[in-house]
């Protein structure tokens, strides 16, 4: 299996399309054994535990607002500060680990989780459950960039499908939120919550196991100088394209966001189900992410990744534009349109990112992790604030044409194909 090139820190003003300086018998040797399919299993389910926790926040925000007379804005000040953590500290844990791999730091951060559930559980004031939704974000912030570094190493060469898998996990614990807080927290109350920390458990031991795996596979080597690809975009070009991701993950992770948060309150006030019936209806969205979110890495390998990031988020903006008009039914058949496209571009943009730097990628992997987080909290909040002073309907509207901003995949580059 190859191993990361690792670069001074004076050589960031180059070209940094790097080439693969492993011998041609290495690579031959890492293609033939393939991904390693535990590993991958066992960082996807841990992805699947620590997102279900993460999820379970915005699942109980109906409880939350009622049990404590809260508005909207004061929800999307909750999502904030468990976004703001991970969103600020991803990229410094990945700069981190870039110069320190530190194999034993996952399980280290899933205890964060494991004390803020237990917070969460027992908070009675707003500026506690601020805390506890911290703590969550904090385990988050340590636990995504070096379990992309792991599921990356463990792909065999199959870096869009590695990911996909990665994300899978994620996209899946992600929905199981709504699910568990219908059938548990709603009935039984906030205390609940704390039984959760049981999962968190879980993940702790599963990680400290895979940490197990991923320390022989570090090893200290001399700093060797950066070569160009042939054909491979310049310094200029890449900061371009990186903006340019950042601004697509931007129209997908806030339009999901606006989902994720207010789609529960959008579908009482409009249609006037009961919060379980529109726990369900969110899960059914959010499945329909997983989905996407797995598809999408095995088709920009064969395709092209910068193929997958058109059709997904510019296809979604025809059924984004119908969403405000529909029905419920109809409604809960666009959400799972919308959410199998636009979910899709997730590995895509993570893998392409991870392509153009690929001497950072701790810190590459941090920063879309971490702007996903920080994108998806911020948003909450101001659509929070918009909520209250019109109205959940109008949020919708506005947000529909979020997609449009992936028009600006055209400023894209063509990686060469020995990039790829």
């Amino acid at each position: 299996m190859n191993k990361p090139v690792v670069v001074p820190a004076e050589t960031l003003a180059e070209p940094v399309v790097v080439a693969d300086v492993a011998p041609a018998a290495a690579k031959s040797a890492a293609k033939a054994a393939g991904p390693a399919y535990v590993v991958l299993a066992g960082i996807s389910f841990s992805h699947f535990l620590n997102d279900t926790m993460q999820s379970l926040i915005a699942s109980v925000y109906p409880l939350l607002k009622d049990t404590y007379a809260l508005d909207f804005a004061q929800i999307g000040m909750i999502t904030l500060a468990f976004q703001f953590t991970a969103s600020l500290l991803q990229p410094v844990v990945g700069h981190y680990t870039d110069k320190k791999a530190q194999p034993y730091s996952l399980s280290i951060g899933m205890a964060s989780t494991f004390f803020g559930l237990l917070l969460l559980s027992v908070a009675q004031q707003y500026l506690v459950i601020l805390v506890a939704a911290a703590l969550v974000g904090l385990g988050s912030a340590v636990f995504h960039p070096e379990s992309a570094r792991i599921a990356r190493l463990a792909s065999g060469g199959r870096y869009g499908f590695a990911q996909s898998v990665f994300q899978l996990g994620g996209s899946f614990g992600t929905s199981m939120g709504p699910v568990l807080a219908a059938l548990i927290v709603v009935p039984f109350g906030q205390g609940s919550i704390a039984w959760f920390s049981s999962i968190a458990f879980l993940a702790i031991l599963i990680l400290w196991r895979i940490g197990r795996w991923y320390a022989p596979q570090i090893t200290t080597k001399k700093a060797a100088p950066v070569h160009t690809q042939p054909g491979g975009p310049s310094s200029r070009r890449v900061a371009v394209a990186l903006l340019v991701l950042v601004a697509l993950l931007f129209s997908k992770q806030l339009y999901v966001s606006s989902l994720s948060s207010y789609y529960i309150f959008y579908l009482i006030d409009r249609f006037g189900v009961s919060t379980q019936a529109a726990q369900i209806y969110l899960f059914i969205f959010l499945a329909a992410n997983a989905v996407g979110a797995f598809f999408g890495g095995p088709l920009g390998d064969r395709f092209g990744r910068k193929i997958v990031i058109w059709i997904s988020i510019l296809g979604a903006l025809p059924f984004t534009l119908a969403l405000p008009y529909a029905g419920l039914y109809a409604s809960a058949v666009l959400s799972v349109i919308i959410g199998l496209i636009i979910s899709s571009t997730t590995s895509s943009i993570i893998v392409f990112a991870q392509e153009l730097v690929p001497h950072r990628f701790g810190m590459i992997s941090g920063v879309f992790f971490g702007v996903a987080f920080g994108i998806g909290g911020l948003g909450a909040a101001v659509l929070g604030k918009l909520a209250d002073h019109t109205s959940i309907e109008f949020v919708y509207q506005v947000c529909a044409y979020l997609p449009a901003i992936g028009l600006l995949a055209v400023f894209l580059p063509k990686l060469p194909r020995h990039a790829r």
